[in-house]
């Protein structure tokens, strides 16, 4: 499987982990129970599978690549995914400091939590159809078959060593168990 591949298979996992966020911010600013909790994991994994561990490979590894096929870092493509991707980290941070805050009870922190992941899942949803295809596909283009192997060989290695993807699959569990509990949550709502 190309790296590109892996990256959009990735892609899909962080499309529905902004789902959930979605869901549970718009309950929350319909005055609807959702339990903190709930927010808190989303958070977690998107700082650990969607940042640490995608964004790690793309940066480390496949942003690298195309640097070296002469992609510049500083303009064009990488440095606007690399402008992103710091954007996106930026809304984490608004969201982890809205959450302590409104777990405090202290006014206007659910508007807060509501700009930053409703402007985080706009970003990211952008982002990754730019990824998916813009930037992928111009990656495609300029390497070979023997080097889309190591790409993919490096994006394995970095699975089995890298500490936020050596979780991987225990973070999908928790993505697949906040699914439930948003839908637990909507069917209790009604």
């Amino acid at each position: 499987m190309k790296a590109t591949e892996m990256l959009k298979q990735e892609h899909r996992a962080i499309e529905r982990i902004l789902t959930v966020l979605e869901t549970a911010v718009r309950r929350l600013e319909d005055g609807q129970n959702v339990s903190p909790r709930l927010i808190r994991d989303a958070i977690s994994f998107i700082q650990n599978f969607a940042d640490k561990c995608h964004h790690g490979k793309e940066e480390d590894i496949l942003f690298t690549a195309m640097e070296q096929k002469g992609f510049p870092r500083n303009f064009g493509p990488l440095a606007v995914m690399l402008f992103e991707h710091d954007e996106g980290r930026a809304h984490v941070q608004g969201m982890l400091a809205a959450v302590k805050a409104l777990d405090a009870g202290k006014p206007n922190s659910l508007q807060e939590l509501a700009f930053h992941a409703h402007a985080f899942a706009r970003l990211l949803r952008e982002h990754i159809m730019k990824e998916d295809n813009v930037l992928f596909v111009m990656a495609d283009q300029q390497f070979s078959e023997s080097e889309q192997q190591r790409l993919s060989d490096e994006f394995q290695r970095a699975e089995a060593t890298g500490a936020a993807c050596m979780q991987k699959s225990a973070l999908l569990e928790l993505l697949e168990r906040l699914e439930r509990d948003i839908q637990q949550v909507d069917v209790l709502s009604h």
